[in-house]
């Protein structure tokens, strides 16, 4: 048995046994699965995937577990399957499509209140069978409109997310995305977010990781004439944790501008991935892209692999790309400890101001101190 075959013997097992959907929806299901089974799961020889081993995904046995959420229906047909990119992950998730959320923001409309999508997960911890989650979202903002999305994935256990979200913006939509993060320590979560960007639209995500066992983040974003996208991430860990962030911003056309900053905390044995593209086309004159990549290290057992690149084939932009990992501080420590605060409070006051940067980028308030909250009882909780 080839280890392709070996890997998604029992996915297919699985797959088999899904109830029948609507004959667009089966239809659409089958292919994903038949490319899925070509391709296998991703490996380390891969060079999106060099630093990221997921075989623990691979060999591991998973049992269903439905979200309540409402079913796909017909008006989502010719939007399921239509952005986000053919990778293993995302043909997985498709292949296993039920629930998910589908909204339709109309043209020239400006919600005041964000729109919450809450996926929340529970696993049992038996080895032999991890319970899996494949959450499809799908968001159409009309041009115009004037939107924020919140999406939060959280659980307990042992248990597998591979979720998939879309965002299409049409011409001069505004649309403020979040994601947080805060997956059970023994779970797995693998996440591909596709923007599509019309012109003059503007679009600002913020990515905050905190939970899960081994987390991949895939961040991907295409930009129209004149768009205006940001992305930014924080991500923490600890113990054995792993997580890879993988950003891709297309400058498709002229006159786009995008900013990205990301910035990890890491301690422990816990280890991290950052790599992002920035790739301007040819015709993508006056292009402006900014990349940056934070890192600050805890301990000497923790490992961060940073690899911001670009792609330029036009002539008249301007790109930067750059990446730091460090420590804290010791001027600043030296500072804190000689008006009277302890080692351990003064490292914990500089993590969390380190945080604190893309924490304030955060526009929904209550999100906002609900972050602050999580981060100062994660940075004092440490021992003296």
């Amino acid at each position: 048995m080839t280890a392709v075959a070996e890997q998604t013997g029992a996915w297919l097992a699985a797959f088999s046994r899904q109830p029948q959907a609507a004959p667009w929806l089966q239809q659409l299901r089958e292919a994903a699965f038949q490319r899925f089974a070509e391709l296998g799961f991703p490996t380390t020889h891969e060079e999106d995937w060099r630093f990221t081993n997921v075989a623990p995904i691979a060999r591991a046995t998973f049992v269903p577990r439905a979200l309540d959420l409402p079913a796909w229906t017909d008006d989502a047909q010719q939007h399921l399957g239509k952005y986000a990119p053919p990778t293993p992950f995302v043909l997985l998730n498709t292949a296993f499509l039920s629930n998910g959320a589908f909204v339709r923001v109309p043209r020239g409309a400006v919600l005041e209140e964000p729109i919450h999508l809450v996926y929340n997960a529970s696993g049992d911890g038996q080895d032999d069978a991890l319970p899996y989650f494949h959450p499809r979202s799908v968001i159409l903002v009309g041009a115009g409109a004037q939107c924020t999305i919140v999406e939060t994935y959280a659980g307990t256990g042992r248990y597998f997310t591979n979720a998939v979200t879309e965002i299409v913006a049409a011409e001069g939509a505004v649309v403020d995305h979040y994601k947080v993060q805060r997956e059970d320590t023994g779970a797995f979560h693998i996440a591909t977010m596709q923007a599509h960007l019309g012109r003059s639209a503007n679009f600002t995500s913020h990515s905050i990781s905190l939970g899960g066992l081994l987390v991949r983040n895939d961040v991907n974003a295409t930009l129209s004439e004149g768009t205006d996208a940001t992305l930014n991430g924080l991500y923490v860990v600890n113990g054995t944790q792993h997580i890879d962030n993988h950003l891709s911003v297309d400058h498709a056309k002229p006159h786009g501008t995008s900013h990205e900053l990301y910035k990890g905390i890491l301690d422990g044995k816990a280890a991290a991935v950052f790599n992002g593209k920035i790739l301007v086309r040819k015709d993508a004159q006056k292009t402006d892209a900014k990349q940056t990549n934070k890192n600050l290290v805890l301990s000497d057992e923790a490992v961060i692999d940073t690899k911001p690149e670009l792609q330029i084939f036009a002539d008249d932009v301007r790109c930067t790309h750059g990446a730091t990992i460090g420590q804290l501080d010791a001027e600043s420590m030296f500072y804190l400890q000689s008006r009277g605060i302890g080692r351990q409070q003064a490292r914990s006051l500089l993590t969390y101001a380190f945080a604190q940067d893309i924490v304030d980028r955060i526009k929904v308030q209550s999100l906002r101190d609900l972050l602050e909250r999580i981060l100062f009882e994660k940075f004092h909780e440490r021992p003296q």
